[in-house]
């Protein structure tokens, strides 16, 4: 990851951005994190006359000498702190009337996180950074609310249809505990019975032969998922579905 301290530009401040970025070409970066068995995305506010106050997704600029993954590292990390995640391409949003006086076209990446694992620090160009609820979003600028609104679309078929959501949970996990996951990302109450059901049909979970320890309710049973039981599944033609 490049790693550059000269200071963030906002792809919000286009008149005063430097010379050596392609001002026609930005990056936004969508973090989703479970945060409590809610779903959040980290946003930044704002310091520009023009939007003083409103929030935004972390982004910016890209320089005409680095590569785009890595612009989307630097950005994400000048502006909040966060680092050492992966990052995925999402999709372009180029509406010709997206961005005011100028045309610019948006390259968006993202990211399921832990909330809890990351140290949030607000950069030079950002007055806050801070993980908001998807379900409660504060006002954002141009059109960020519609790409958080297809990246959520895309997370939600996506957890349904890839393990991804496993990468959430600590090593040993419970039933219930997986299934508050999935109902936090997917904004809706699965029924118990059909949830368990289905998820141990697909033989990805391991039993630990273990139980919660220290809680003040009936202790559960332990599980661990199994990568290379997914793994080998997927060769033989599985299909992942929830």
């Amino acid at each position: 990851m490049t790693n550059i301290a000269t200071p963030p530009n906002s792809h919000v401040e286009p008149v005063q951005s430097p010379q050596n970025v392609i001002k026609a070409l930005s990056i936004d970066n969508l973090i989703f994190g479970l945060d409590n068995d809610q779903l959040k995305i980290l946003l930044v506010k704002q310091t520009d006359p023009m939007h003083q106050g409103k929030w935004a997704l972390p982004g910016g600029w890209i320089r005409y000498d680095e590569n785009l993954r890595d612009a989307a590292y630097r950005l994400l990390e000048e502006l909040t702190g966060v680092k050492q995640l992966y990052l995925e391409q999402l999709k372009t949003f180029g509406r010709v009337d997206r961005f005011p006086t100028e045309r610019v076209v948006t390259i968006a990446y993202y990211a399921l996180v832990s909330a809890e694992h990351y140290s949030l620090v607000a950069g030079q160009s950002a007055a806050d950074v801070s993980w908001q609820s998807v379900n409660n979003l504060p006002e954002l600028i141009y059109d960020h609310a519609e790409i958080i609104d297809y990246g959520m679309k895309f997370l939600r078929h996506q957890v349904c249809h890839q393990p991804i959501g496993f990468n959430l949970l600590p090593e040993k996990f419970t039933l219930l505990q997986l299934q508050a996951l999935y109902e936090a990302i997917l904004n809706t109450k699965l029924d118990k019975p059909n949830f368990r059901r289905k998820i141990m049909k697909m033989d990805l979970l391991t039993p630990c032969n273990e139980k919660q320890q220290g809680v003040p309710h009936r202790a559960a049973n332990l599980y661990r998922f199994d990568a290379d039981a997914y793994k080998q599944l997927t060769e033989s033609g599985f299909s992942f579905e929830i």
